[in-house]
Parts: structure tokens; C-alpha cells; sequence
């Protein structure tokens, strides 16, 4: 993914809210700043679920390498998303990293995708593809998946109960289970994950 040009001036990436710009910034704060905003970790700018990703992402990056992840700025600073942006976006993340997270998240990202399923079926055409996503997804993990199906407790979910509880489990799921991997280059994976969910966005 190619990063939007960054201005300079900005105030240094840190983790965490700041009241203002001199305390530092948080990665959606700068995006708050560029999109005209009332300065804010939570800017009306971005769909709330990736700027959940956002935030989680900034504050899992080394202090060494999180300076370089505001030339995304710019690219969250245009990204409302829509209602399919709920699905598509932590079927997204979810399926890039699926197989480098440990087992137990695995078995909770089955959980999030079985649900996300019956959601496409009704949205399609409009998410097709991310209905082939979530089962090509499904197919990587056949433990977890036949783990998640003995349990047997699939009650209907409605898309706003999956926005509101299933999405940002995933993709909080998701980063936790990046980092409780301890990838030697989790860095770079954390900013790879964050341009899966800006593309899956759209402005």
C-alpha cells in the first residue's frame, strides 16, 4: 500500500490520548489534526472499527518504529466506511492473520467469521467476496472451526449486535494475538494488519 504524503510539523507518535498536540499524539489523533478536526483519539473522519485498529496498532508499536507509521495519517483522516465496512473490515484482518496467532485466538476469530457468514449471504452481491473470504478462511483452520461447531451455541446475530460486540472482538482479538506470538518482526506485521483494514475501508 502506498502512504499518503505526511506534512511536516507534526507532533511525535506516542501511546495513548494526549490532551494536546505538545503531550504527543496517538496515530487517529493525527488523523483528527489533518482532517480539519477537533483534535480527538476517536475522529469523526474514520469509521470507528478501524480506528479502533488504529489505536491498537500505534500503541503495540516499538517506541522505535511507531514515528514511521504516521505516513498513514492521511489515509485515516478520509475513511468513513459504510454499514458493510462492520464485516468486511474485521473479515479482513482476521483473515491475514489467521494462521499466526495462537490456537485459542484462532478458535475466537472461528467464532467471529461463522457469525460474520449468514451476515454476507444476505448482503450479496454487495459482499461476495467477502463471503469467499470468510470461508477460504474457515478452510485454513479446520481445528478451530470444528472446535467452534461443537459447542453448538450459534444463536442469530442481527448486524448490529455483530458491530457492536463481534467486530471490535476480532480485531482486538487479532492484534492481542500478534503480539502474544511474539513475532520477531511484529512491528511490521502490525503496520501490514493496519493497511488490510484502511483497504477494506472505503472513503
Amino acid at each position: 500500500m502506498k502512504s499518503s504524503p505526511v506534512p511536516d510539523g507534526l507532533p511525535l507518535l506516542s501511546r495513548g490520548r494526549h490532551r494536546t498536540p505538545r503531550r504527543g499524539a496517538s496515530l487517529t489523533e493525527v488523523a483528527s489534526l489533518l482532517a480539519g478536526e477537533p483534535w480527538s483519539d476517536r475522529p469523526g473522519c474514520t469509521h470507528p472499527l478501524l480506528a479502533d485498529l488504529a489505536r491498537l496498532v500505534n500503541d503495540h508499536t516499538s517506541d522505535a518504529r511507531r514515528p514511521g507509521l504516521v505516513t498513514l495519517a492521511a489515509d485515516l483522516a478520509d475513511r468513513r466506511g459504510d454499514d458493510d465496512t462492520w464485516i468486511r473490515l474485521p473479515v479482513a484482518v482476521a483473515a491475514s492473520t489467521i494462521l499466526d496467532v495462537p490456537e485459542p485466538t484462532q478458535r475466537i476469530l472461528a467464532v467471529g467469521l461463522l457469525r460474520a457468514e449468514p451476515l454476507c449471504i444476505d448482503a450479496v452481491p454487495a459482499l461476495a467476496e467477502t463471503l469467499r473470504t470468510v470461508r477460504a478462511t474457515l478452510e485454513l483452520v479446520p481445528g478451530a472451526t470444528t472446535w467452534v461447531e461443537m459447542l453448538r451455541r450459534r444463536p442469530p446475530i442481527d448486524l448490529d449486535a455483530f458491530a457492536r460486540h463481534t467486530a471490535p472482538a476480532m480485531v482486538r482479538c487479532t492484534v492481542d494475538g500478534l503480539v502474544t506470538a511474539q513475532h520477531p518482526d511484529l512491528d511490521r506485521r502490525l503496520r501490514d494488519l493496519l493497511e488490510v483494514g484502511i483497504a477494506a475501508c472505503p472513503r
